[in-house]
């Protein structure tokens, strides 16, 4: 449910952002574009082989979860039971929540996804990863079910035990950082931020107004207002997506300014780029040259539309408000409804750090979170999506 301060700049969002309309193809779909059966099948397999890959097994006989696989997974999956006619998560959706689940529960005794041996301050970087995951993921399942459960009480309470309160990412969790764009690089730590705000704003029964946090969601807001400018789209989108459940933490001209910013990035296809989107603010028209196609195996960067930036822009684009029959987001959904592997039902992206072979399982891992967030996006566009003739007014 949206606050009524969000839903202010919202309306401002909205009537900015609305204003571009069209009638590419007005007899199509939205719903009759792509496969959602194939895309369910995809992220169903993707996730089983995630949770039996012996490098993802921890201790306790529970696994690992990851940003690029089983979290876009876990955010995902639930939407795409109307399309299914399925009324219950699947059996691959119960097994992660009760890894989840049982971590929570196991707080004390399991072990970080990784120690201090693998490099850095890993420990404490993946307690604060971890415990941010957790609550997104069980406020999420929470949402579903329209009650705020104990375990979920429990993993705010362990997420808020390991949020910074002093120094300059005060207000932020400590984040894995493996040098890996988007997530786990070195503006991974707004990205993570934004994610407990968008569990915050998740969790059924107005957890955000809750006496017991506001200090420190106080922190929260402080931060990602301070190291907003600092950020690139990529992170910034995400903030965008959890200002629209959490009050605060965009004002509206901001919140205009990020639309645009995001609406002028789009491609001539209707898509989105996510080596586009990853560029930080302020970096020089030499360096955002060398960035725009530098990977570090010395391999370009694909520059062109992929499904994790394009579904990910649509998705929040939609969450603000944005009209569906704004002209650009039609085309971003067009792109998604095209783009979709027939065969796999999965949509394509490339990793910002290193080039794979498309079709091993590590290869794949981009386009797990591509696919998730076409499905969001999709799904979406589908609840709204009617039939439409070229006589109807745009």
């Amino acid at each position: 449910m949206k606050t009524r301060t969000s839903t202010i700049w919202l309306t401002a969002v909205v009537l900015a952002a609305g204003l571009l309309v069209g009638c590419s193809n007005p007899e199509a779909r939205i719903v009759d574009t792509w496969n959602a059966k194939a895309a369910a099948t995809y992220l169903d397999q993707r996730a089983d082989w995630w949770m039996g890959w012996q490098r993802a097994s921890r201790d306790h006989d529970t696994f690992c979860i990851s940003c690029h696989t089983t979290l876009p997974y876990a955010l995902s999956r639930s939407a795409l039971r109307k399309s299914l006619a399925d009324n219950a998560p699947s059996a691959t959706e119960r097994r992660l929540v009760e890894n989840v689940t049982k971590r929570v529960r196991l707080w004390s005794d399991a072990r970080p996804y990784y120690t201090d041996h693998d490099g850095g301050y890993k420990a404490t970087e993946s307690r604060g990863t971890e415990a941010v995951i957790n609550a997104l993921i069980l406020a999420g399942h929470d949402a579903q079910n329209g009650r705020f459960s104990e375990d979920t009480a429990t993993a705010f309470d362990h997420m808020w035990e390991v949020q910074q309160n002093a120094g300059e990412h005060s207000g932020a969790w400590p984040w894995l950082q493996f040098g890996l764009n988007p997530w786990e690089g070195k503006d991974s730590q707004y990205y993570g931020a934004a994610l407990a705000a968008l569990a915050i704003g998740t969790a059924p029964g107005d957890y955000q107004s809750s006496p017991a946090i506001r200090s420190k969601l106080d922190l929260l807001r402080a931060y990602l207002d301070r190291e907003y400018v600092r950020q690139p789209l990529s992170n910034r989108v995400v903030l965008l997506w959890a200002s629209t459940k959490v009050n605060g933490l965009l004002d509206g001209q901001r919140a205009r300014s990020l639309v645009n910013e995001l609406l002028a990035a789009q491609r001539p296809d209707g898509g989105w780029s996510l080596s586009a989107l990853n560029r930080s603010p302020g970096t020089s028209a030499f360096r955002s040259y060398v960035l725009s196609w530098i990977r570090d195996d010395g391999i370009p960067h694909e520059t062109t539309s992929d499904g994790y930036a394009t579904g990910l822009v649509t998705f929040v684009l939609m969450q603000t408000g944005t009209p569906r029959r704004n002209q650009q987001l039609e085309e971003g959904l067009s792109w998604l409804g095209r783009n979709q592997d027939r065969t796999d039902g999965f949509w394509p992206a490339s990793s910002l750090n290193t080039r794979r072979d498309p079709i091993s399982n590590a290869g794949r891992f981009m386009s797990d979170a591509a696919t998730a967030y076409a499905v969001l996006a999709l799904s979406e566009a589908s609840r709204n999506d009617l039939p439409r003739t070229s006589a109807q007014v745009r």
